[in-house]
């Protein structure tokens, strides 16, 4: 499994206990939701479609800013900012792959303005009995594969998603609780600052 799809995959997310819900979230009240996100942050674990786990911590600061940050012994880096987003492997000596954060799923959530309406972007969205689930694709980018998200209701919360590249493999990232609202430091998102901190 290659970093960038572990690295996009960890854009992924899932309950550690979803509460029992009684109702199928509308595509207008997930993109509400979205879009109300200022700032999060969560612990998140994460399997790999090979089966190997890593943990961590995410944070996310709309419109267009996510940092993931691996604990040991995975000596990765993910930050999105300045409409990139990079790629910072431990065991390469090189510096981080770099891409359009426009050409990876995560942009899907990052935007200013979610709106899961949008022709062709949703190719499913159905209800468990526990979970709504959507399954979203840019319509722009379809070669850069599907983002399936899970959320629970009351309140609305994002519980899991799952990355599905162009090859068929698939990641997941497990969320811990979110905290909502603390105010983050831009450094977090800034990919230059987490150049000059990795090459000291």
């Amino acid at each position: 499994m290659t970093l960038f799809r572990m690295t996009l995959a960890a854009v992924a997310i899932a309950a550690s206990a979803a509460p029992a819900m009684a109702e199928k979230l509308s595509l207008n009240a997930i993109s509400k939701y979205l879009n109300g996100l200022d700032t999060a942050k969560a612990a998140f674990t994460q399997i790999n479609d090979d089966g190997t786990i890593s943990t961590g911590t995410i944070y996310l600061k709309r419109p267009g800013r996510a940092r993931f940050e691996y604990n040991p012994p995975t000596d990765a880096l993910v930050v999105a900012g300045g409409s990139q987003v990079a790629i910072f492997d431990g065991k390469s000596n090189a510096g981080p792959q770099q891409y359009p954060l426009k050409r990876t799923p995560l942009n899907l959530i990052l935007e200013r303005n979610v709106n899961l309406n949008q022709a062709q972007m949703v190719k499913g969205h159905g209800y468990d009995g526990t979970a709504t689930t959507v399954l979203a694709q840019d319509p722009q980018n379809p070669e850069i594969g599907t983002i399936e998200l899970k959320f629970t209701a009351n309140p609305t919360e994002l519980r899991q998603w799952i990355i599905t590249d162009n090859a068929g493999s698939k990641t997941t990232v497990i969320l811990g609780e979110m905290t909502k609202g603390a105010p983050l430091k831009s450094s977090l998102f800034s990919i230059t600052a987490a150049i000059n901190q990795r090459s000291r």
